[in-house]
């Protein structure tokens, strides 16, 4: 219900090994920071891109992990011989590739890249904590959890909002854009 969308690509030589590396879902936090760093020193390349709120509002979560996507492919430092998608979709980009349902549990590559967004989100949500402390964003990411919808309800949203999400379209009365 709020924070940006983070996308992240990680290329991987052959014969890369990373222990301890899974479907960042599941994975515990402590986890997924200490295979970051693992991550960033063995990949031969990581970038990663976010979509904010307003762009997310303005189109829709799944138009906006596309793009996030794609512009992480874009920058990438090197170019990928071939492209593991993590769902269903293809991206507009001019890359061999191929889509993987359930990619993070099947790919190295693409657990990898998961992992890597995952501690780069938890770490923006993190920073709207401590802008935005009455949501409690470090500890719900973003979700709506219950201490999350009590706060919404009690303050209405705040900026890091994703307005066109229902529980939060719900609150949204004579909010400043």
């Amino acid at each position: 219900m709020a924070g940006p969308v983070v996308a992240c690509t990680v290329a991987i030589e052959p014969g890369t090994r990373i222990d301890g590396l899974d479907d960042s879902k599941r994975l515990t936090p402590g986890q997924r920071e200490e295979l970051f760093g693992d991550i960033l020193r063995q990949a031969a390349a990581v970038s990663w891109a976010s979509v904010g709120e307003r762009l997310i509002d303005s189109t829709d979560i799944l138009r906006a992990s596309i793009l996030a996507m794609t512009w992480s492919v874009e920058s990438l430092q090197v170019k990928p011989g071939l492209l593991l998608v993590d769902g269903p979709y293809r991206l507009p980009v001019e890359v061999e590739q191929r889509a993987l349902v359930g990619g993070d549990g099947r790919s190295l590559a693409v657990a990898a890249a998961s992992v890597v967004a995952k501690v780069i989100r938890d770490r923006l949500m993190a920073k709207l904590d401590s802008i935005y402390p009455l949501y409690s964003f470090k500890s719900n990411k973003g979700y709506p959890t219950r201490t999350h919808l009590e706060a919404l309800s009690r303050h209405g949203p705040c900026p890091a909002h994703r307005l066109s999400f229902g529980p939060v379209r719900k609150w949204a009365v004579d909010r400043p854009t």
